[in-house]
């Protein structure tokens, strides 16, 4: 039996809700008497700046090198007790970016799944979404202007800021491998976004893009400008089957893939590095309901379903996870962010509850 060692960091918000539906899941599978999950709960986050002085402590640091992948929830407070914490140890750039850099998580999955069976909870119409969406957006993500320089000052009176947009041709390569290999292994097509009209870190990176394409000759490439991508997404979203693109196109196309399927808590996501990866659902911490019990936990699981087909080749019991969440959707039941009317509302802990029920293992 594989035992293996996973780091929770339950973060901040709805954060510690959710982690434990995530928990649950894990049980349930390692129930099944085929392995063994050793969970062990870190501070990271806003709460770990209030409680140790720091958003990443060096103790969790210690369990996250120790780990064969780490679970993440959302991280983030209030702007009001956002202001309390100096700006460089904010949890975006106090925690999640170190989390990111240290163990090279380089490309992040993103699924923007929506079956045809629930279709409802997409705000676009039903002939735009069809037979349903079935998108892998691949981002890469430790480079570009979240990692390049970053200067901030006075000159002449005026406060200035400059921000560096930065990748090497390595970095690019890497990602692009990844995406083309996905491509390869689902419909053989492959849209590139892009914005090399003006940006000439678009240039490299269709460049390197062109290099790869030669190892991949079953792959069709589309190239498409990111504004013009993002209007494509809300028009006809079902012409893409893997998208690949830079840091920051990432984080906001992704966004607006929630936005397609109804909300941001249908995604998760999968931050996949040369040694270690770490799983987090795509939405952010939402304090304004935190400890209400109303939280959608799909995405939390969901993440789970990735870390066990990615981390540890648990390719059966992933799609056995995917399989009972949507399951759950086609009973009829639903958290509060997905209700349109006509659906039951259960809770946080129900819906999980729910999932372990229809998992078959």
């Amino acid at each position: 039996m594989n035992t293996y060692k996973i780091a929770l960091l339950e973060g901040d918000g709805i954060g510690p809700e959710i982690s434990s539906e995530a928990v649950k899941v894990l049980q349930r599978v390692a129930d099944s008497g085929r392995v063994k999950f050793e969970i062990t709960t870190a501070p990271f986050g806003g709460g770990a700046y209030f409680s140790h002085g720091n958003a990443f402590p060096e103790e969790t640091k210690a369990i996250c090198d120790d780990s064969d992948a780490i679970i993440k929830g959302p991280i983030g407070l209030s702007k009001a007790e956002s202001d309390k914490i100096p700006v460089e140890e904010q949890p975006e750039r106090g925690a999640l970016l170190p989390l990111r850099r240290r163990f090279d998580t380089y490309a992040n999955f993103r699924p923007v799944y929506l079956p045809r069976e629930i279709r409802s909870f997409s705000p676009l119409r039903a002939e735009v979404i069809g037979d349903g969406i079935d998108i892998m957006i691949i981002r890469e993500l430790v480079g570009g202007l979240y990692f390049g320089g970053k200067e901030r000052g006075e000159s002449n009176g005026k406060r200035y800021v400059k921000e560096t947009l930065e990748y090497d041709e390595e970095q690019i390569r890497r990602i692009m491998h990844i995406a083309f290999q996905e491509a390869q292994d689902r419909k053989g097509l492959l849209h590139n976004v892009h914005k090399s009209n003006v940006l000439m870190s678009s240039v490299l990176w269709n460049e390197i893009l062109e290099e790869v394409a030669i190892d991949y000759p079953k792959v069709k490439v589309e190239h498409v400008i990111v504004d013009a991508a993002a209007t494509a997404l809300v028009l006809s979203p079902t012409q893409f089957d893997v998208m690949v693109m830079e840091n920051m196109f990432g984080d906001i196309l992704s966004d607006l893939g929630g936005g397609i399927l109804g909300s941001l808590g249908l995604m998760p996501s999968a931050c996949v590095g040369p040694d270690k990866s770490y799983y987090e659902p795509s939405h952010g911490s939402a304090p304004d309901i935190a400890g209400q019990g109303i939280a959608n936990p799909y995405s939390m699981i969901g993440s789970v379903a990735l870390m066990l087909d990615k981390s540890f080749g648990m390719k059966a019991e992933s799609e056995a996870l995917w399989n009972a969440m949507q399951q759950v959707f086609a009973d009829g039941f639903t958290t509060a962010d997905l209700s349109r009317g006509g659906e039951q509302l259960i809770s946080t802990a129900e819906f999980g509850d729910k999932v372990v029920a229809a998992l078959h293992l």
